[in-house]
């Protein structure tokens, strides 16, 4: 059995070497699923030196058992429901609609409190990873990917450091590929697989947000595709480099990658 993940950096770090074929291409970009999904996908974004952004997902709880998922909605109207769940617990489309109703809300004052009056990063016809710190049901992740979609991607990569095999399987069938770190038989939930899991805050999403594009790359392209995985694990490890020093790639090329 898989030993869990120290916390959502380590698992971010982890997941960066397994994207290393992204790594530094003009083309890409990083979506993460807020909360939780942003520290993972800031490692990574550091990691590929790409551009970061959030994909604005709720789940829709089941009634009295919020922490499991019968549906999730992303902004632009997408509504994905596990129609096996609400038909098995008989929940209601008032239940339904009731929690929707919540969540619209929720996702509006994200969208309001994370963007602060920027737009999204346009992804028309580029590379997106779109990343969450796991994968149960897959709900939050399929509408993220159905919501994504309408902006007509080049590709769209589903990337998670665990998600239960048959949801990774899954995902395949809807995101041009899927990543994951680990996709044990035997799954339990997310947070059974990280040592850590403090809930992410607004205020951290924000902070590693407004960061993103300051920071230096943690790897220099130069040797980069020479690195052995245990090279890469490394760099990784070793302390953020001072932002002040020089401004990434990410941080020079964000105006053309961009918010349009």
């Amino acid at each position: 059995m898989m030993q869990p993940f120290q916390d959502r950096r380590e698992a971010g770090r982890l997941l960066a070497m397994k994207l290393r074929e992204y790594a530094f291409r003009p083309d890409v970009t990083v979506l993460a699923l807020p909360r939780g999904g942003v520290p993972v996908a800031y490692e990574v974004a550091r990691a590929l030196d790409a551009p970061l952004d959030v994909c604005l997902v709720r789940k829709l709880g089941v009634p009295g058992h919020e922490e499991f998922a019968m549906g999730a909605i992303a902004t632009g109207g997408v509504c994905v429901l596990q129609d096996d769940i609400i038909r098995e617990l008989g929940i209601t489309p008032d239940q339904i609609e009731h929690v929707a109703l919540a969540e619209r809300r929720e996702l509006a004052r994200r969208e309001s409190l994370y963007r602060a009056g920027r737009r999204p990063l346009d992804v028309r016809g580029r590379t997106v990873i779109l990343i969450d710190d796991g994968l149960a049901t897959g709900a939050t992740m399929s509408a993220a990917v159905t919501a994504l979609r309408a902006h007509d991607p080049a590709a769209i990569v589903v990337a998670t450091p665990v998600a239960a095999r048959s949801t990774c399987e899954a995902m395949r069938e809807i995101a041009d590929s899927c990543i994951c770190v680990a996709a044990p038989d035997q799954f339990y939930a997310v947070g059974f697989w990280y040592r850590n899991f403090v809930p992410t805050t607004d205020e951290e999403v924000r902070s590693l947000l407004d960061r993103s594009d300051q920071h230096v790359p943690a790897l220099a392209d130069s040797g980069m595709a020479a690195m052995s995985s245990e090279q890469w694990a490394s760099v990784m490890r070793d302390d953020e480099p001072d932002a002040g020093r020089r401004q990434s790639r990410r941080g020079r090329r964000r105006g053309s990658a961009l918010r349009r």
